[in-house]
């Protein structure tokens, strides 16, 4: 198995990090535009193999593109991050260019290749990755549902001084601060409602915590996160690569499923060796689905940039 993650920032370097730890493929290649940087990044990882006892062959490629041949997962991570005060829509005139052009070099090699959109903003970039590929759509996967279940498990499990690992909490809906959807009534503690522990007031702070978790490691680092996405990231390919069938948050094509079609948003799928699956409905209340209607309604408008842009 092979697999190329494109962009050797922090994110693409720590999701290459847990990809080659995890052996989840034969080959590993990382390309980045800036000369040097996925070569180096490459041989540091590589002089951890012995001491983490893999042996995983890293190749590190400044954006020469034959190298990712017959690769058969893709993760893009490339772009700029988003910077303090700067809004996911921002991102779209700049990396919307980005992440077309790297999408269209990995097909150009690899035209079976499964493709991960880490890069923001990741509803949009989903998107274009989708229709400037023409892949099917179950091949274009975005990871943005992933990262924010992990912290919305991570509130929960402060909140309940737990461990985030007993708990089953999902996040629907835009990968963004004001579009996502932290589900608290279908989240659980051990096969029981976390709301048998936390009251409602302590939920809702739970949920808004979850919400603006990007914006506030942002704020604390001076951009944006690298474990979290990096991990998700690294999740979804071994969810792919060794058939794992797990039910994940991800940013996906609709087609009339939760009442919406011709975007992709973030819901329950079931991935494994042929990308997402099959999408699972969470029947949600009426004030779910409004909700996420509405969050449906934000990233359209961000898409239309796209549109405006002539990308």
């Amino acid at each position: 198995m092979k697999v190329t993650v494109v962009g050797a920032g922090a994110v693409g370097a720590t999701c290459a990090d847990n990809i080659a730890r995890k052996q989840l493929c034969d080959e590993l290649v990382i390309v980045d535009i800036k000369e040097g940087v996925a070569e180096g990044k490459a041989m540091d990882l590589l002089q951890t193999a012995q001491i983490e006892g893999f042996d995983t062959k890293i190749i590190g490629s400044t954006n020469d593109y034959t190298k990712t041949a017959n690769t058969d997962v893709a993760v893009i991570t490339s772009g700029i991050p988003r910077k303090p005060g700067m809004t996911r829509e921002e991102l779209i005139g700049i990396n919307a260019g980005i992440v077309k052009t790297v999408a269209q070099n990995i097909l150009q090699h690899s035209p079976n290749a499964i493709i991960i959109v880490i890069s923001n903003p990741m509803d949009t970039m989903t998107y274009l990755a989708l229709k400037s590929t023409g892949l099917p759509k179950n091949r274009i996967i975005g990871m943005g549902g992933a990262l924010d279940s992990a912290r919305f498990r991570y509130n929960l499990s402060q909140a309940m001084k737990c461990s985030p690992n007993d708990l089953q909490a999902s996040v629907i809906g835009g990968h963004g601060d004001t579009t996502m959807i932290p589900l608290t009534r279908l989240a659980t503690y051990m096969g029981m409602p976390v709301s048998n522990f936390l009251d409602e007031e302590a939920l809702k702070k739970v949920a808004a915590d979850t919400m603006v978790g990007g914006a506030t490691l942002t704020n604390l680092l001076g951009t944006s996160a690298w474990y979290a996405p990096g991990a998700a990231g690294a999740m979804l390919v071994e969810s792919i690569l060794r058939d794992e069938k797990r039910i994940v948050p991800c940013c996906v094509a609709l087609d009339g499923e939760y009442g919406q079609s011709e975007i992709c948003l973030g819901v329950p799928v079931v991935v494994g060796r042929n990308g997402w699956e099959r999408i699972v409905d969470y029947k949600l209340n009426d004030e779910e689905q409004a909700a996420f209607n509405k969050s449906a309604e934000a990233v359209r408008s961000m898409n239309a940039v796209l549109e405006t842009l002539g990308v």
